[in-house]
């Protein structure tokens, strides 16, 4: 009764718990007479635990932990899986060679988004992350190229990178080694890189509407991953009344009115010859095409406000919660500091670290590629759908089937690390300490949607872990032993670290 209880604890309304009484006498019902009829169960369709009518498989997942229960069920079923949650069939995919089969050999049939009820209320289809079709195709090249044109990959972003590195550690140097929460200032600092891209500047971290904007963010990606807004995705007619999706409503409708507030300002003091970031290049285009009296490209203002919103969240969100992790880690691992801090030493020494000193770091860099990996930061990508009818391993997937690519099952493959679940840098490290790349390492995806900000995000990774590493010592707070530490992750749309604070000791 795994999902009664969550259901319970999220809301109570007479009316909503009538019809969840409404609920268990179904499901008690229709189990009696489900388990008296034979196994219809089509054979050449993935295999997976027998569904409850209306329920489907949820009596047995918990939601709190789902991408856990998906990787105990692969165990059982095999690496091509299907679950029902509630009345909704999802394929699943687990393991390195199946996950990557589906995502690059089959890229085409199983390169479609499947939309997220709550989020597509907003969405309606358009951006760059939750889109199909042309406009989606449209969008990632516009993006992929403006992004390119504004540093993503090039010494110009490097720069950006560098010079907001010396902000974050004036900022950490103010707390003269007393305990903090290292998420505000690790989101402010990561957030400003995609902020100089896409709107043209960075924010001051005392910005009261930066951090406002920041915020409301984190807290509705965080929310997309809750129990409550899963109830929503399946069972709208009941998610509608749960308090926490009402909330989220107002979050979303906040972010809107923040964007559309500075694509005011920027529109003001819009240059054609001149674009700060993708939000004036957008603009740019719009009003060329519109010149030219093409008026049903897909270059609108709903395009542009959900590219910006999904481009703020995915490049704020990721990179500074594994950053956070890395952190951790470094304090609970000290001899692993000890070590990163010995390297960079003695191959870079007081200078500052710059993208190209990574070929000669090969310990740090093993680091940095543990971290992401242990930490999973995606233990499931965002929801596919298949494209067309489609074969795979020797099962029939139909057209527009859900399919969730198990990512956690891929970087704690048994097959494919050594040591999967402990923090072990020797992954990434031949016999000769030398760096080597794993083929198993797809934490950023793969196939046609692989993270956009790929590129970007190592050199974040890199430049933001390093410089940190350089200037300070961290620790557990005071009283408190590195065993002590907790690496229990906070389960919201991404796995971030639980509430913790470290210290920052200055070496310089």
């Amino acid at each position: 009764m795994g999902l009664l209880s969550t259901v319970l604890h999220l809301s109570s309304p007479v009316s909503f718990l009538g019809a969840m009484v409404v609920l268990l006498l179904i499901y008690i019902i229709s189990s009696s007479i489900f388990n008296k009829k034979e196994d219809r169960k089509n054979l050449e369709e993935p295999p997976g635990p027998r569904p409850l009518p209306l329920l489907g498989n949820l009596l047995q997942l918990d939601l709190k932990r789902f991408y856990s229960a998906l990787v105990k069920l692969s165990k059982e079923y095999g690496s091509v899986f299907t679950v029902y949650l509630g009345p909704k069939k999802v394929v699943v995919l687990a393991g390195y060679k199946t996950v990557k089969e589906a995502l690059v050999n089959h890229a085409e049939e199983f390169g479609e988004r499947d939309k997220i009820l709550l989020l597509d209320e907003f969405n309606k289809g358009h951006g760059v992350v939750w889109a199909n079709g042309d406009s989606w195709k449209e969008m990632r090249r516009f993006v992929l190229t403006n992004l390119k044109d504004f540093g993503m990959g090039k010494k110009a972003c490097e720069d950006k990178i560098i010079e907001e590195c010396h902000y974050l550690v004036e900022e950490i140097k103010k707390l003269k080694g007393e305990a903090f929460d290292t998420t505000q200032p690790i989101n402010c600092a990561v957030s400003n890189i995609v902020c100089s891209m896409v709107y043209g500047s960075r924010f001051e971290y005392d910005d009261t509407e930066f951090t406002s904007l920041l915020d409301r963010t984190i807290r509705y990606h965080d929310h997309l991953g809750s129990p409550s807004a899963q109830i929503y995705n399946l069972f709208p007619w009941i998610g509608k009344w749960l308090p926490n999706n009402k909330e989220f409503h107002k979050l979303f409708a906040d972010i809107i009115k923040h964007n559309l507030e500075l694509f005011s300002r920027l529109k003001e003091t819009l240059n054609p010859q001149m674009c700060r970031g993708l939000v004036d290049a957008f603009m740019v285009k719009k009003q060329n095409l519109e010149t030219s009296g093409i008026t049903n490209s897909h270059f609108h203002n709903e395009n542009l406000l959900m590219t910006v919103i999904q481009l703020f969240a995915a490049g704020t969100d990721t990179a500074s919660t594994i950053l956070r992790w890395g952190l951790l880690l470094m304090a609970k691992y000290p001899t692993i500091q000890d070590q990163v801090q010995e390297e960079l030493s003695r191959v870079v020494g007081s200078r500052q670290v710059q993208v190209e000193d990574r070929k000669n770091l090969p310990f740090t860099d093993a680091v940095i590629h543990e971290t992401q990996r242990l930490a999973t930061v995606a233990p499931l990508a965002l929801p596919h759908r298949t494209s067309q009818d489609v074969t795979f391993q020797g099962y029939f997937i139909k057209k527009g089937t859900t399919v969730y690519p198990l990512l956690a099952s891929v970087l704690y493959d048994e097959t494919e690390w050594e040591k999967p679940y402990s923090f072990y840098p020797a992954h990434f490290l031949d016999k000769d300490g030398k760096f080597v790349k794993r083929d198993a390492f797809l934490a950023f995806s793969a196939g046609q949607r692989i993270c956009l900000g790929e590129n970007l995000g190592r050199m974040e990774l890199f430049i933001f872990f390093t410089t940190l590493m350089q200037h300070f010592r961290f620790t557990p707070p005071p009283g408190v032993s590195e065993d002590e530490l907790d690496l229990t992750p906070h389960v919201g749309l991404s796995l971030s670290p639980s509430p913790h604070k470290l210290c920052a000791v200055s070496l310089t």
